[in-house]
């Protein structure tokens, strides 16, 4: 079984954004909605809606992000 980034995908009020996507990502976007529908059992009807917990995870587990945000958090909370 593949260990994927990220699992099912939460039902939530979304903000509408528009982006483009490079033809090579939006292929790899659909298979990868294909690779998840298999071992989650989970149909995926818009691949689209797996750009929000991607980018989700991305931050997540980024820790130079983490570090910046919880500077930036201090200072605001210091002034």
């Amino acid at each position: 079984m593949t260990k994927l980034k990220i699992g099912a995908v939460q039902d939530d009020k979304p903000v509408r954004i528009a982006i483009d996507l490079p033809a090579t990502v939006h292929r790899d976007l659909i298979s990868y909605a294909e690779i998840l529908a298999r071992e989650a059992g989970q149909k995926i009807s818009d691949p689209n809606k797996l750009i929000a917990p991607m980018v989700a995870r991305f931050m997540a587990t980024d820790r130079a992000f983490a570090k910046a945000r919880k500077r930036r958090h201090a200072k605001d909370d210091e002034g």
